[in-house]
């Protein structure tokens, strides 16, 4: 199976995804590491990402699931539905979005924690603004991260096992 661990900006996409990899014995891949260099740059610079920006690194992301066989998780943010369906054109096969959703102020909290990372937390905003919610009718689970770290991978376990494709 292929699975997008997806959300806005430090809402944990790294952390639970590899924590989630390890628990169904899959490999881990951080989106981030996908980016252009030139989308970094332009992130760390305080500018939003546009959606021509992205769409090389999505069709990225969606070669890179494409290009794995077994269990294969991406931390990658998705945040629009366009970004989500051009994933899966890409990835060859059916891809489980799991959504961390949080307050903005419990994830505003965890960015101004974290060091090292590109991305300023004044981009916060036009993440949320970026951000459309997964629908019914997508292959996707939503969990709070209002909890700890182990309990969302547990969530995550639990319901994607309900959510799973026939074989």
């Amino acid at each position: 199976m292929k699975y997008v661990v997806m959300g806005v900006s430090g809402c944990g996409k790294s952390a639970i995804g590899a924590g989630f990899a390890d628990a169904i014995d899959g490999i881990f891949i951080d989106g981030d590491d996908l980016h252009p260099a030139s989308n970094i740059a332009k992130m760390a610079a305080g500018t939003p990402l546009t959606d021509e920006d992205r769409a090389p690194w999505l069709h990225d992301v969606g070669q890179t699931l494409a290009a794995h066989n077994g269990d294969v998780v991406i931390g990658c943010s998705a945040l629009k539905r366009a970004y989500r369906d051009m994933i899966r054109q890409n990835a060859g096969g059916p891809v489980m979005f799991m959504h961390l959703h949080g307050d903005k102020a419990v994830i505003a909290k965890r960015m101004s924690e974290r060091e090292g990372h590109f991305m300023p937390s004044a981009l916060l905003d036009s993440q949320f603004a970026t951000l459309e919610l997964p629908q019914v009718d997508e292959d996707a689970i939503t969990v709070d991260i209002d909890q700890t770290p182990s309990d969302i991978i547990s969530e995550l376990l639990a319901n994607r096992i309900q959510k799973a494709p026939p074989k």
